[in-house]
């Protein structure tokens, strides 16, 4: 760690190029003596991804950031606060500590957190980060995590994981089996050391394809931000009393923040009611979309399914629901030249749900330009007939 990267004039210089960018800031070099352009550029990348992602990290002129490499599994201050709300504790650790924004908000919900790292610079990069932000109930351990936990007499009352996507012999890898460390293999040890193991997989992951491959599972969460899926939390159970698994959609940053919650048999005791577009069109949430439970969103919400591939649902009377809901204007039979007359000239957002044709391609037939009041839907119904739906967002 270069600490000269931490002094007020070179703090005051990232700051005043945050907007600039990197190759071009690259080639005008370092105006600092003592710092390299390289070691500028990568304060630079860390503090442009953390405007958004980490404002806290953002706010604080203390906060040393790793290379880009190390912020791009790292979770967001939004995840990781709703991840660590799930738990309380005595003692937690962290197999896979890297950056530290779970760890930090972990600590808030035990009295001893540790933080295991093999990287030797990340882990010292946390270990400063943790001083500045005042979290001095973590320890920082540099050293293989499943070793360590071979070695140590603790109990945990949470073990946790965010394994490596990248395998230094396979590259990027999306079956647990292939993660660093290797969590399905290293359950037995781990649940010598604790009750509870908590799994942070990547939300690629398919949730069947997971099952398969983890056992003690109780609760699987989709965590999504602004309406874009951002992880999966698996929690395992040593001692597992309850034979069905819960299932739990949240999507932070939005109009509908509650956790839809269900159990993972009730999909399959449900069943979807079908009919034609009627006076509102619900599209759900992309939490609730990656879980799967399409049948179970027409039963739990009363709501008929346009089809059984499209997902998207329709009511009479308007209801509240976790996602976007929209007043139907029209519902247009596909044809080019009907289509084309209602559509010249005009702006609007496209979404495609079963349909022959992608949103672009769409957009650049009937020469419609993005944005406006208006939201198009193309999908197909339940007897196979193409249409558009004309909408206005309500929610």
């Amino acid at each position: 760690m270069n600490y000269r990267l931490l002094d007020k004039d070179v703090v005051e210089f990232i700051h005043s190029n945050l907007n600039e960018d990197i190759s071009r800031l690259i080639l005008k070099g370092s105006p600092f003596s003592d710092v390299t352009i390289q070691e500028l550029a990568q304060q630079l990348i860390g503090f442009q991804k953390a405007q958004n992602k980490l404002p806290s990290w953002f706010s604080n002129s203390e906060i040393y950031f790793p290379p880009k490499l190390n912020l791009e599994q790292t979770s967001s201050e939004a995840t990781a606060s709703y991840k660590a709300s799930l738990f309380t504790g005595s003692k937690a650790i962290d197999l896979t500590g890297g950056f530290g924004i779970d760890d930090y908000y972990l600590s808030k919900n035990f009295k001893q957190v540790t933080h295991c790292e093999i990287n030797e610079d990340l882990a010292a990069i946390a270990a400063h980060n943790y001083k500045s932000l005042g979290a001095g109930n973590i320890s920082v351990v540099t050293s293989d995590s499943l070793k360590y936990l071979e070695k140590t007499d603790a109990f945990y009352d949470l073990i946790y994981a965010d394994p490596s996507r990248r395998s230094i012999s396979k590259g990027k890898v999306f079956m647990l089996k292939d993660c660093e460390p290797n969590i399905p293999d290293n359950l037995d040890l781990l649940f010598k050391k604790t009750d509870t193991v908590v799994l942070k997989t990547s939300p690629l992951l398919d949730i069947t394809a997971g099952l398969k491959e983890l056992n003690y599972v109780v609760e699987i969460h989709v965590v999504a931000v602004k309406n874009e899926v951002k992880e999966l939390l698996w929690v395992l159970k040593k001692n597992r009393a309850q034979q069905s698994i819960k299932l739990v959609a949240v999507n932070l940053d939005s109009d509908y923040t509650t956790p839809v919650t269900l159990n993972f048999e009730a999909q399959n005791e449900s069943f979807s009611a079908y009919a034609e577009p009627s006076t509102y069109l619900y599209e759900p949430n992309a939490a609730l979309l990656k879980l799967g439970v399409f049948n179970w969103i027409s039963t739990h919400y009363h709501l008929e399914k346009l089809a059984p591939n499209s997902h998207l649902y329709t009511s009479d009377k308007k209801i509240e629901f976790p996602g976007r809901v929209f007043k139907i204007n029209a519902t247009v039979p596909y044809s080019k030249k009907e289509i084309s007359k209602l559509l010249k000239n005009k702006k609007a957002h496209i979404t495609t749900r079963n349909f022959k044709e992608s949103a672009p391609a769409l957009r650049s037939k009937f020469k419609v330009l993005d944005g406006g009041d208006t939201y198009l839907f193309f999908t197909t119904l339940e007897n196979n007939k193409s249409i558009m739906l004309s909408c206005s967002k309500l929610t």
